[in-house]
């Protein structure tokens, strides 16, 4: 039986992360594990596996479901696997001794991608662009 293993590197025993866990949108009882101030608004299985390999880590993202998520959708679908000791029981990163540093780094780092960024600042542009056309109309007047 292979998934018997003591093996820490071996894949089976990876830690597993859905997004429900980091979910500023989700209660404790939906899911969520960190504070609701450090979670993350809505964050994605992508975004998760792009913080977790920038970070250095030996990551997975397998097609799964959350057992508490009502939502079948797609986007909600999904868990992330990552490896934080080797064979030997050592840390692959000393910065992450546990799941629970793992997440926290997560939320800390989602915010922060330019994906996330990016769409704040195109509202942004959008807005000027549309005050700039009331102006030019005021012109005309």
């Amino acid at each position: 039986m292979a998934y018997l293993t003591n093996n820490p590197a071996d894949e089976n025993r990876y830690l597993c992360i859905y997004p429900a866990y980091i979910n500023s949108k989700k209660s404790l009882a939906e899911g969520r594990r960190i504070p609701q101030e450090k979670a993350v608004e809505n964050p994605s299985c992508a975004e998760i596996k792009d913080v977790l390999t920038a970070a250095g880590l030996n990551v997975r993202v397998e097609n799964k479901l959350y057992p508490r998520e009502w939502n079948r959708d797609v986007q909600f679908r999904g868990r992330v696997r990552v490896q934080i000791k080797r064979d030997d029981g050592s840390l692959c990163q000393d910065k992450f001794t546990s799941k629970k540093d793992v997440m926290l780094y997560l939320a800390e780092m989602i915010p922060k991608l330019k994906t996330r960024t990016q769409k704040s600042g195109g509202s942004d542009t959008g807005a000027q662009q549309g005050e700039g056309g009331k102006k030019g109309k005021k012109k005309k007047k």
